[in-house]
């Protein structure tokens, strides 16, 4: 077929692969919903399209730190009390066993066994994300990994997606940024990236989004370091921590919420729930709430690591989700690798069990199961015979989010436009400092090497939409580097 139609795995043809349906509501969100065949059919097979396997590395320990998952999270300093975590970072593109020292982004997760069950916030070492389709997200992970021909990372693919997702432009000025290759995982910052809600008593709700600053400064290596170093040590970041945490060198990090109030929302346009962008600082400024403190290794790696399972789906009362469809979609495909890679009943294993009683008869059976299952008590709902009762806590976080006036379920993709320049145009112009401006464009370059000149052309002219300078300077190293 020279000129294949674009169809569903059983043959149905569709109109665009590369975007999702939603229903959409204000500040570019929207719900996604099970009907949605292409973005349901699309994660759930790659999620079990790899051998059961984890396929990112992390370290992990619990420690104490102030809770902020509370009912009653609008009353945020009110709280201190000690919650243990287990924490995993690692490195994305690559598999088990390759460098830890590699220009990637880095995913930070930590999991908070609280009194009213678990509590996951699942991000990045970076603020913002490449896609804010949920459908792109398992395209975006093949660009970044090995070409299916010569099992080789591919910088050809890694741009021809991106140009032509360009979205991304901000998510890739952080990465080829010097944040991009961190020289220790102590010295990292973590961020929820998705914009969630915080409830209150009778319904009211902020929306906010989660930071982790380390205590130390933060710091990085240059291309070189990191280059000798994946060579030297791979598992440099991995040795790193474990070491300072047996010397009880205790890697700390401060927790922080930005929050909105909704009124705000109503107006703040497309930044509201796109994570491809971020609050500033200045017009919502962090909020200091805890301190996560890292003051164990794992006793054993595979038992407490290897089969440890986070999603953004894992949230206690007074948490909520938003209308931001790629996080909708992950509190989907994030459970659903789980169920594949660890079993049905993952969320008994070790790491993923949580502190507090735990009933839920009608989830029950199944390979792995290592409970009394729940006995004879009734495995279905609305039983008389049930000892079960209802909570009291789920009621009081009801709350209502505004849908926008004639929505329409379709392909609503949000384009690409200036909007979307902004915000790096911003970490380009105010945060770079000259050196950074110059290191930044010669690790964009580098990769450029042997792309095709069609496609270098798009790199430059995506990157000169944040400014018109920054494709000078590619064009010019580039042709710089052809010539030796």
């Amino acid at each position: 077929m020279s000129n294949p139609t674009f169809t569903l795995a059983e043959g149905q043809p569709i109109a665009n692969p590369s975007v999702s349906t939603t229903l959409p509501t204000l500040g570019g969100g929207g719900i996604t919903t099970l009907g949605d065949t292409l973005l349901i059919e699309t994660l759930s097979h790659f999620n079990q399209l790899f051998m059961p396997k984890l396929l990112v590395r992390g370290e992990n320990s619990r420690s104490p730190m102030i809770s902020l998952l509370s009912r009653r999270p609008i009353s945020l300093m009110a709280w201190a009390k000690k919650t243990p975590v287990l924490f995993r970072l690692s490195t994305t593109g690559g598999e088990k066993g390759s460098a830890d020292t590699v220009r990637d982004v880095r995913g930070f997760s930590v999991k908070f066994f609280t009194e009213d069950g678990n509590h996951d916030i699942v991000g990045n070492h970076v603020p913002v994300f490449f896609v804010r389709d949920p459908i792109r997200f398992p395209s975006l992970n093949r660009s970044h990994k090995r070409h299916p021909a010569t099992n080789r990372p591919d910088w050809t693919m890694f741009w021809d997606f991106h140009v032509n997702q360009p979205e991304s432009v901000h998510a890739l000025m952080h990465l080829f940024g010097s944040r991009g290759i961190p020289d220790s995982i102590r010295r990292v910052t973590g961020f929820g990236v998705h914009t969630f809600k915080m409830v209150a008593a009778g319904g009211r709700f902020r929306y906010c989004k989660f930071h982790f600053r380390p205590t130390q400064s933060i710091t990085h290596f240059s291309e070189q370091q990191a280059t000798r170093m994946a060579g030297a040590n791979a598992d440099f970041h991995t040795q790193d921590l474990w070491d300072a945490i047996s010397h009880r060198q205790f890697p700390a990090w401060k927790l922080y919420v930005q929050v909105m109030e909704p009124d705000q929302a109503e107006t703040y346009g497309r930044a509201l729930f796109d994570i491809t962008k971020v609050w500033p600082h200045k017009d919502f400024p962090l909020i200091e709430v805890g301190q996560m403190t890292l003051n164990k290794n794992p006793d054993n790696y595979f038992a407490e690591i290897e089969q440890a399972a986070f999603s953004p789906s894992n949230m206690v009362p007074g948490i909520a989700m938003t209308p931001d469809p790629m996080l909708q979609a992950r509190m989907f495909a994030y459970p659903d690798a789980q169920r594949y890679r660890l079993g049905v009943n993952y969320t008994q294993l070790p790491p993923n069990r949580a502190i507090c009683p735990v009933y839920a008869p009608f989830e029950r059976d199944g390979m792995g199961t290592v409970t009394r299952n729940y006995g004879g008590d009734p495995n279905y709902v609305r039983s008389t015979l049930s000892p079960g009762v209802p909570s009291q806590v789920v009621s009081d976080v009801r709350h209502t989010e505004r849908i926008e006036h004639n929505a329409i379920l379709a392909q609503n993709e949000i384009v690409v436009d200036d909007e979307d320049y902004i915000q790096p145009r911003e970490l380009w112009n105010r945060v770079f400092d000259e050196i950074e401006k110059r290191q930044w464009v010669a690790n964009v370059s580098e990769t450029l090497g042997d792309v095709p000149a069609e496609l270098k052309e798009a790199v430059i002219g995506m990157f000169s939409k944040v400014d018109p300078r920054i494709g000078q300077m590619i064009g010019a190293k580039s042709k710089s580097s052809s010539r030796l």
